[in-house]
């Protein structure tokens, strides 16, 4: 999922995430405006994220990492609505 072909300054790692996930939600809300369902973007994100983690560190690292992720969901770490969700 790389961009190639243009050289870019890198940031520092805190500056990257945060731009990025600016950039991220921008696009995200894009998707929603051209009439996108946020589960399909979801879907599609969490696609290509993962696509770009094998990528970059291979299958089995990326699997290890995936094998923590229902713990790291059951504590919260994703949630950003306070409250049960319907």
């Amino acid at each position: 999922m790389r961009a190639s072909g243009e050289a870019v300054d890198i940031l520092p790692k805190n500056e990257q995430k945060d731009r990025a996930l600016d950039l991220i939600l921008d696009a995200w809300d894009m998707a929603l405006t051209r009439g996108c369902a946020p589960e399909q973007i979801a879907t599609s994100a969490i696609f290509a994220a993962f696509a770009d983690l094998v990528d970059v560190y291979g299958e089995n690292i990326v699997a290890h990492m995936a094998m923590r992720l229902p713990e790291r969901v059951r504590r919260g770490e994703f949630s950003m609505r306070q409250g049960p969700v319907n």
